[in-house]
């Protein structure tokens, strides 16, 4: 070991925090992402891809700061930027191999032998690069180099030059001393890039291919508990619901999931359409947003100085509490803190709601983001409201609940299927879930929680079809939306006191 006398600092790497890990708070966001960033392009189209860290994303889908282009970058940017919560399933549509157009062939200036294309989303194995033949820059290196029209040389990738990405997402090209243009003033590159405006609402919404049996679009959200044994608890196309053919579709994935499980989705307004808070419900109802699953969000999120889609923010921030609550669902996502900038509209005008305002919103089903000395979420009310009035089906609380004991009751319960009909079994499980039952209650989590077997809701028809029939009973906590108090003067106080002063 070296002798040392002296003063010496060190650095390390900065430590990020590890992200709170959910089982029951899952997002599942269906989107574009640029995947000519990404390590394997054609892998990260049209499947359903887990990533628990903001570089795991990056590595497999890529990720780019045009969030309008790019959908999936701002719920990346949420979950893993603003919330720090994993893990997410994205959904990717953009398919390289069909949404691209060609880059016309330009010359770049060459500086420390290192060219830049000024033009994002280009797909690598595309480019071709070539250089005029310029004896006095390139030397006698030339020999050997095929010329192409205009006197220039076709260049060889990982020969003459190697390509990569720079911070920004924008294609360089290095030039080898090793190869046959090391001291060109400038190259040409031809390729093909993304064309994200290329996808289409349907592509989106996705089908199934009753030829090659293949997926597409939301039709791949059945895949997400086969592949990785994770239940959707949150679904979201930010950037894409406030197209009401797209909302719509996603309110029709929210039931039934694996033909078991049950989710919620968050559906953006227009913001166009819906200009000031008074313009909501119109648009809501004009969209059919309306669905007990459903919740409808209102304005946009400011971040960074740019905006985002609020769906994108209010998912990473119900996932985050979910996961901060012993995975959970059981606290309302309303008065929760959003670590954003702002509410705004798509054109970046900014929204300042007082809590009339922003109360009326909730009073037509919406949710939208309040300023009470931080941004905040406010509103309790799914999209069913105020048509419905149900608890189970008004409240995102309740509704969440019911979602949340349903989807455990399956994968808990799973286990049992086949099993022997006999007292043994169906009372191991109505006890086993009453004990559950009886910790969430007494954990402050719902008022009661509870199963029952009924002989007589259990024929022997039904025994002899193998089929069993329990009852749930389920009581989750309403919100306390309003909180009242009478004030009145007290004039025997007063006098008492001035009684005393005397």
């Amino acid at each position: 070991m070296a002798y040392k006398h002296g003063i010496e600092v060190t650095e390390k790497a900065t430590s990020v925090r590890s992200p709170l890990s959910t089982q029951y708070g899952v997002q599942v966001i269906f989107g574009t992402a640029p995947v000519n960033l990404a390590k394997n392009p054609a892998a990260a189209v049209n499947r359903p891809i887990k990533v628990n860290t903001f570089e795991e994303a990056q590595e497999a889908l890529g990720y780019s700061d045009d969030w309008e282009h790019y959908t999936l970058c701002q719920g990346m940017y949420a979950s893993f930027q603003l919330f720090q919560i994993a893990p997410v399933i994205f959904i990717n549509v953009l398919d390289p191999e069909k949404h691209n157009k060609e880059l016309d062939a330009k010359a770049y200036p060459v500086r420390n032998h290192r060219a830049v294309v000024d033009t994002a989303g280009v797909l690598m194995d595309t480019v071709a690069v070539t250089a005029k033949m310029d004896q006095a820059r390139i030397g006698s290196a030339v020999v050997g180099a095929a010329v192409v029209a205009g006197g220039s040389a076709e260049l060889e990738r990982n020969k003459d030059y190697i390509l990569d990405f720079d911070d920004s997402g924008r294609l360089a090209v290095t030039l080898l001393s090793t190869g046959t243009a090391y001291g060109a003033a400038e190259v040409t590159v031809t390729a093909k890039v993304l064309a994200p405006e290329m996808v289409t609402e349907d592509e989106l919404i996705g089908a199934y291919d009753v030829e090659h049996g293949t997926e597409t679009g939301m039709e791949i959200l059945r895949q997400v508990y086969p592949k990785y044994g994770l239940v959707p608890a949150i679904l979201l196309a930010p950037g894409w619901t406030e197209k009401p053919n797209v909302g719509a579709a996603l309110q029709t994935k929210c039931q039934d999931i694996n033909g078991a499980f049950r989710a919620v989705c968050l559906l953006d307004l227009d913001t166009s359409q819906a200009r000031k808070y008074t313009d909501c419900a119109k648009v809501k109802a004009d969209m059919g947003y309306d669905d007990p699953h459903g919740l409808v969000l209102w304005p946009r999120a400011a971040v960074d100085g740019r905006s985002m889609s609020y769906s994108a923010v209010y998912g990473a921030m119900m996932s985050y509490n979910t996961a901060n609550n012993s995975d959970v669902p059981y606290l309302y996502p309303s008065n929760r803190t959003l670590n954003v900038e702002g509410a705004v509209l798509a054109d970046g005008t900014e929204v300042y709601l007082d809590q009339v305002q922003a109360g009326n919103l909730n009073g037509d089903g919406v949710v939208t983001a309040f300023c009470d000395l931080e941004w905040k979420s406010y509103g309790n009310n799914t999209g069913y409201y105020p048509d419905n009035t149900d608890p189970k089906d008004r409240w995102i609380g309740c509704r969440r609940m019911f979602d949340y004991v349903a989807n455990y009751f399956v994968v808990e319960y799973r286990s049992r299927l086949d099993s022997n009909m006999n007292p043994r079994t169906v009372d191991d499980i109505v006890n086993r879930f009453n004990i559950w039952g009886n910790s969430l209650t007494a954990s402050g989590m719902c008022a009661g929680l509870y199963a029952e077997y009924r002989r007589e809701e259990n024929t022997v028809e039904d025994i002899l079809a193998g089929r069993m029939k329990l009852r749930i009973y389920f009581a989750p906590y309403t919100p306390a939306e309003y909180i009242g108090a009478t004030m009145e003067f007290d004039v025997t106080t007063l006098e008492n006191a001035m009684a005393e002063e005397g």
